[in-house]
């Protein structure tokens, strides 16, 4: 009985998850209902892009020291989050700081070009981060953009906090499914 209700748990996670975060087309055309659906999930996500100087190594090496600092920056900050809003209102109030630790980063590491932080709201190309496909179209974003930001990025969604979570002093990364699987098999 329990590997029945795991098989089912999975199969409406499964469902779920292809049917809100996917962009599925019949014949090249998106379909209307879903175009309709996924727009409502592009309005509740605040994204995070930390653009690169360039794509030298250096430049993308030095990003991934920088997303380190602001994810520990970031977390406190949005982990009482109700809301988009309550995250936009926190960040917004903040993004002096959020660009004054990334350029503490960048100086600590010899790169004397320095970083802005804003939120925006611009145009994404289909994403896919750990099993979850957001669908091209527009979104709020914190944008991070060190020197020049002509760069690859490093993406992610800040609200809902799909890809970390505070623990007692490191930030981990997680998976929102996994959670639900492993609650319902510890639970049941």
């Amino acid at each position: 009985m329990k590997k029945f209700c795991i098989i089912f748990l999975l199969s409406i996670i499964i469902s779920l998850t292809a049917f809100g975060f996917g962009n599925f087309s019949q014949n090249g055309h998106t379909m209307s209902a879903l175009s309709s659906q996924n727009t409502a999930l592009q309005s509740e996500y605040l994204r995070i892009h930390i653009r690169a100087d360039s794509n030298e190594n250096e430049a993308q090496a030095v990003k991934y020291r920088v997303r380190d600092r602001l994810v520990e920056c970031l977390t406190p900050m949005v982990a009482e989050c109700q809301t988009k809003a309550q995250a936009m209102d926190g960040i917004a109030g903040r993004l002096g700081e959020l660009s004054a630790a990334a350029e503490e980063v960048l100086q600590e590491y010899g790169f004397a070009y320095g970083a802005t932080a804003e939120l925006t709201t611009e145009t994404f190309p289909t994403r896919v981060y750990d099993g979850y496909t957001l669908p091209a179209g527009e979104y709020t974003a914190l944008i991070v953009r060190l020197g020049k930001g002509a760069g690859d990025n490093w993406w992610c969604v800040v609200y809902p906090p799909l890809c970390f979570a505070a623990t007692d002093t490191n930030v981990i990364y997680k998976s929102k499914i996994k959670e639900i699987i492993d609650r319902f098999y510890i639970g049941g």
